[in-house]
């Protein structure tokens, strides 16, 4: 579909959208309904809206109405006025953003209007500085030569100043015909990529003739972007409104889910359908005991004869009795402590990169605790691991290399003597680093030139050549003016062949001022150059070149040139400019016609640029590793610089402890073969303690996802290590969906714009604030400075947020099975009748009120400290297996409030069974007991404590008496002068101390047992950390076998500024060890799950040790009993 606009015509106004932007999800009149149409859209909101409505039922409701639908309001009210608060947010921005004033031509006549008025086809004129308000075609600029500079961070995060150039038939034209310029402009209908136009221009007479000019995406200035070191510009809009590209990409992405939001779903499951279970049981026994138990007794005062729904009553009281199960605030809280996990790491000092005064933030508030499960980590090599600084290091000249001795060309003797004697194929090389560009020279104030470069390795060219005499000074329009050695040399541009990733080169055709002679400069990837060399040239000396630079880790790129005769030029122009009109496959269409000039080339040398690594890649790395999380390089270098920068990043170790498998192949046959060969050598080495890594280019890999997945998915599971070199975005998203079949955590980490699709497909995206913008940081979950920050990312917050919602969520459904279980036991005393104990007014505070404040400030809390957690990476095995939250954990919660329900119930009963006690006491003596029993959980299972969180818990035991001692004191609530009473009987405080003894017992003694003879990893750590020793002696991450305790590692602790900390590894589990078995499992402690986790994780957390001999094992304990005797 196309669209047709007319330039300056007010008659098609009304075809196409307005500029008004709109990002409201929401408006005054649907306000209320939708939002409520998208709360109720949750399975649980319906089900909690269910209940309340039955609760209307006064037949069948044990309690007031007011219990359920208070919290149920108070609940969705929160949620809905979140949500308007970020709509009116979106209000604000949008008036602002539609009331601007721009200046637009309108019948001839240049006028002044608001942004939201401008409609397709009007000119927009804009001032230095301004905003673009919408997309347009540019037809004028204040330049003779027809350019202008954008800025485009807002559009795509690329912070350098990008050209834009106007259509080549309005060049020539003075603003006062830009004016009454007429024409039409034929371009596709809206869409979102920001890097592709395909139109054409017409302009009407007397400005032009009838001829088709070619639009690309250079010739327009997009919504967003700001113009900048230009007086003014003007252009057509074409799309207005959100039909611009800007306004196509906005929206709401969709909502990532959680390993723990999963299993928090399923156990919701389990328990509506132990529920529902209960419900029918106790239905069934009170139509039971009402039919017969009932008539003997003269003060039951049920009818004889009911109507026909008589005994479906019973059970829907039992079914609202018992609907407190599932905890209403459970899915408001987590929203909350989630909330505040993000802002803990915006507030992280420590991740703040002082270089690039870049703070850390987490844009997605939700996923949190994913970072703590992370099992692949799938990272981009340049300018994530590396600095994206380039700086020319080597070359190699016809044959001849330069800068291998002192190790910096620039400054070879050789290489200089040859420039001052102007050797021709020097001069060659050195213009095309200086000319085949898209470089724009500035110059400054005090006389000096700058370069805007859109890529790190044409800046880091064209600063080479400038250091080499040849220095690019000034770029107007076609005209490129290049000094050498005081010399000015003038190139005319005749075409540029713009780089893509499937042709992996950059061309431009050039004409020589100096002698009219058409040159062809070509510079790009070596497989990409090489075989299109001419016929006669050897290119031996240039592979060999490829390969030196590559092994040292630098990164190459293959400089060619070819003269062009004037036929030649002139009948490959018409196909390019007939190419370049085209709208449907335009780029395949150049593409095909690029490749026709760009051959039988003379290769004239090959470049060496070094990219260093960021500081702390290979320690972070090596930790991350030890945390049993596996690595995949994605990176469109070639196989040998990758396989560099693994090494030196500790991606793989050297031999013979590591070992490389090689798959390459040009056909299906080829990569079949070598695919099988690695697949046979990894299960043979996957039970040996070696470090096995498999390398893999992009070729080799399309055919082994498109041809031989199955074996290639089985690869990934068996490897802890891969390097995909030469692959494209979309190989890198398919990599990443590709491990999330399998079920396993993916994290993925870039810098560019090219890796948003990977980082968009990952389970979690993290994005680096580079050298290359800020478009990766943008589309990801969390954006950090620099690539050490993830070592924390994921070891401190991700576990942290991990431990803390597992508590959390359980901890919810454990409050709330608690007050249930005691309802259903008090049922067995009244007649399984479905009578509440308690009344509505207890149980809506209970929830909302009574226990939030105490888990809500669980958040503060730390099992081990943020230094430990560094120091000890292999404990980060707890939250990837989900050791803290499965259903055999969650089954100890469960039990755990069936046991207290059972003290509480008992002893409450036993005390208050007099006949002098009235029901309400005994309602308030069974609700304080669970009050107190909370407040000593919470004090049982918090491991570090601060005066906010001692407040939250006294505070909010000494807030239930303030409150119901309120409540008492009001006639009209049912409990008057309760409180009073109870308070002042010694039985009551004793029934407390009971309930306390008797509830706590039990599990404090369970949790010593543990911690003193059955200790985990985490035990012991924090033994050591409270006892302050130096070194404290291991067992292993998780016990196995038997033959297994003999195991032992030495791990080092704070020490005291006196000592120097000696760092020994955790010994992790066992070679046997896997995902599928992970030892035994007692109550209130770590479980069993189904979580899948790699088989290799033991070799990853084991490596250390299996380099320990035993003699060093015992001189290690020596050490550590001789400290000890000195302590």
């Amino acid at each position: 579909m196309k669209r047709y606009v007319n330039i300056n015509d007010n008659d098609q106004e009304d075809l196409y959208c307005d500029n008004r932007i709109s990002n409201r999800k929401y408006t005054i009149l649907n306000f209320l309904p939708k939002n409520l149409w998208e709360q109720f859209s949750r399975f649980m909101n319906q089900y909690f809206l269910l209940i309340a409505c039955l609760q209307l039922w006064s037949l069948i409701t044990p309690v007031n109405p007011a219990s359920t639908w208070g919290p149920l309001i108070f609940i969705f009210a929160v949620s809905a006025t979140k949500e308007a608060w970020d709509d009116y947010n979106r209000y604000l921005s949008d008036k602002q953003a539609n009331e601007k004033e721009v200046w637009v031509v309108k019948q001839g006549i240049k006028k002044q209007i608001q942004a939201q008025d401008i409609c397709v086809g009007n000119i927009v004129w804009l001032r230095e500085n301004d905003e673009v308000p919408c997309d347009l075609v540019l037809v004028g600029t204040s330049d003779p030569q027809g350019i202008c500079y954008v800025e485009t961070a807002a559009l795509d995060g690329e912070t350098d100043l990008k050209t834009r150039v106007i259509a080549s038939a309005c060049m020539g034209l003075s603003p006062e015909l830009l004016h009454k310029i007429k024409g039409a402009i034929e371009c596709p209908n809206p869409d979102k990529d920001i890097r592709r136009f395909d139109a054409n221009l017409r302009l009407f007479p007397p400005f032009i003739d009838n001829d088709l000019c070619p639009l690309t995406i250079n010739n327009t200035l997009l919504q967003s972007c700001y113009l900048r070191n230009t007086e003014w510009a003007c252009g057509v809009a074409v799309y207005t409104g959100n039909e611009t590209k800007l306004g196509m990409t906005r929206g709401i992405p969709e909502p990532k889910l959680t390993a723990v939001d999963a299993m928090i779903d399923k156990l919701t499951g389990a328990i509506f359908l132990f529920q529902i279970v209960v419900v029918i049981v106790l239905g069934i026994a009170g139509n039971v005991w009402k039919d017969t138990e009932a008539q003997k007794l003269w003060y039951v005062l049920y009818p004889k004869e009911g109507p026909w729904y008589e005994l479906l009553v019973i059970p829907l009281r039992f079914e609202l009795l018992c609907s407190i199960m599932i905890p209403i605030s459970i899915k408001v809280s987590l929203d909350l402590v989630k909330s505040l996990y993000a802002k803990f790491i915006d507030w992280d000092d420590e991740m703040y990169d002082h270089d690039t005064n870049t703070p850390s933030h987490a844009a997605n508030t939700a996923i949190s605790e994913d970072l703590g499960q992370v099992e692949y980590i799938l990272t981009d090599k340049t300018g994530t691991l590396t600095e994206n600084r380039m700086i020319f290091r080597r070359c190699c000249i016809n044959g001849t290399f330069y800068g291998n001795e002192s190790g910096d060309a620039l400054k070879d003797m050789e290489l200089l003597n040859a420039i001052g004697s102007k050797r021709p194929d020097v001069i060659r090389f050195l213009t095309v680093m200086a000319v085949c560009n898209t470089v724009i020279p500035l110059r400054s104030q005090n006389g000096t030139i700058c370069y805007k470069a859109q890529s790190q390795d044409e800046d880091a060219l064209v600063h080479a050549a400038a250091h080499l005499h040849m220095v690019l000074f000034n770029k107007n329009g076609n005209t490129l003016e290049v000094n050498f050695n005081a010399s000015v040399l003038q190139y005319e541009i005749l075409d540029t062949l713009e780089f893509t990733s499937d042709r992996k080169r950059m061309s431009v055709v050039v004409r020589d001022c100096q002698n009219q002679s058409i040159i062809l400069l070509t510079k790009g990837a070596d497989e990409a150059i090489l075989p299109n060399a001419s016929s006669g040239q050897q290119i031996r000396t240039y592979v060999e070149a490829v390969e030196q630079y590559s092994q040292l880790g630098l990164r190459t790129l293959c400089l060619a040139w070819r003269e062009l005769n004037e036929d030649e030029y002139r009948e490959w122009s018409l196909l390019f400019k007939e190419a370049n009109s085209t709208l449907v496959d335009r780029e395949w269409k150049l593409a095909e016609v690029c490749q026709r000039l760009e051959n039988d080339l003379e290769i004239l040398g090959i470049t060496a640029i070094e990219d260093r690594l960021q500081d702390g890649v290979p320690e972070t790395i090596e930790t991350l590793r030890k945390a049993g999380i596996n690595f995949w390089m994605l990176t469109g270098d070639k196989q040998n610089t990758a396989i560099q920068i693994a090494l030196s990043c500790n991606f793989i170790s050297p031999e013979p402890k590591g070992q490389l498998l090689l798959i390459n192949g040009k056909n299906e046959d080829e990569v079949s073969r070598s695919l099988e060969r690695v697949l046979c050598t990894m299960r043979i080495t996957s039970s040996e303690p070696k470090d096995v890594a498999f390398v893999i280019d992009g070729w080799a890999l399309e055919i082994a996802l498109k041809h031989h997945q199955k074996k290639f998915t089985e690869l990934a599971t068996l490897s802890r290590t891969a390097i995909c070199c030469r692959v494209t975005p979309s190989q890198k998203a398919q990599l990443v969906e590709l491990l999330k079949s399998r079920e396993y955590r993916t994290l993925a980490i870039g810098d560019g714009g090219n890796d948003v699709r990977m980082i968009q497909q990952a389970d979690i995206g993290v994005g680096i604030s580079g050298r290359e913008g800020l478009q990766a940081a943008r589309a990801a979950d969390y954006s950090i400075g620099k690539f050490k920050f993830l070592k924390r990312l994921i070891l401190v917050h991700g576990r942290y947020s991990y431990n803390r919602t597992a508590f959390l969520s359980q901890y919810s459904f454990y409050k709330s099975l608690l007050i249930c279980f005691i309802q259903i036991f008090f049922s067995f005393i009244s007649g399984v009748s479905g009578t509440s104990l308690f009344n509505s007014v207890s149980l809506m505070a209970y929830n909302v009120f009574y226990t939030s404040v105490p888990v809500l400030v669980s958040i503060l809390d730390k099992d081990l400290s943020e230094r430990t957690v560094m120091q000890h990476p292999q404990i980060l095995f707890y939250c990837q297996t989900g050791r803290l939250l499965n259903p055999s954990t969650f089954a100890g919660w469960f039990g755990r409030s069936l046991f207290h329900a059972l003290i509480v119930f008992l002893i409450s009963i036993n005390v208050y069974n007099d006949e002098r006690s009235e029901k309400e006491e005994l309602s308030m003596v069974a609700l304080s007991g669970c009050i107190w029993l909370q407040a000593f959980v919470m004090v049982v299972e918090t491991n570090s404590f601060t005066v906010l969180q001692h407040l939250a818990i006294w505070g909010n035991l000494a807030a239930f008496y303030v409150i119901n001692c309120i409540i008492s004191t009001l006639p009209s609530a049912g409990m008057y002068t309760i409180m009073f009473r109870l308070c002042r009987q010694p039985s009551y405080w004793i029934t407390m101390f009971l309930i306390v003894a008797a509830g706590m017992g039990p599990v404090v003694a369970v949790k010593y047992f543990r911690y003193t003879y059955r200790s985990s990893a985490i035990n012991k750590l924090q033994q050591a950390e409270r006892l302050g020793g130096p070194i404290v002696s291991l067992g292993n991450v998780e016990p196995q076998l038997k033959s297994m305790e003999k195991d032992v590692a030495l791990l080092s602790i704070s020490q005291p500024n006196s000592r120097n900390p000696v760092y020994e590894p955790l010994l992790s589990d066992s070679l046997t060890s896997s995902r599928r078995s992970l030892g035994p499992a007692t109550p209130f402690d770590f479980f069993p799950t189904q979580s899948r986790l790699s088989s290799t994780y033991s070799r990853n957390c084991s490596d250390k040790m299996e380099t320990m001999e035993a003699d060093e094992v015992s001189v290690a304990m020596d050490k550590l009993q001789s400290q000890n005797e000195i302590l």
